[in-house]
């Protein structure tokens, strides 16, 4: 019997086909907002990441740019003290 040869030098079975994690590897979850520093993920999102479906995936990837302003917003420190 001959042995068949299977090419795996094709990135082609590698490919995945799900959505990426937006993780960046900055894991710090913001206080007061609750949202990963790094991804913008919230931790039940990051928790569940890996059993959502493509489009659940999607819709949180899309809604995560609108995420960074809270997190920009400055509420204390140096210019805050030094205003008045």
């Amino acid at each position: 019997m001959k042995d068949t040869v299977q090419d795996v030098s094709s990135d082609r079975i590698w490919m995945r086909t799900e959505i990426d994690s937006p993780c960046v590897k900055i894991c710090v979850v913001h206080p007061g907002e609750g949202l990963c520093v790094g991804c913008l993920r919230t931790l039940d999102e990051i928790a569940r990441w890996s059993s959502m479906s493509d489009g659940e995936r999607a819709e949180i990837t899309a809604a995560l740019p609108a995420r960074a302003p809270r997190l920009r917003a400055r509420r204390g420190g140096r210019a805050s003290r030094l205003k008045d």
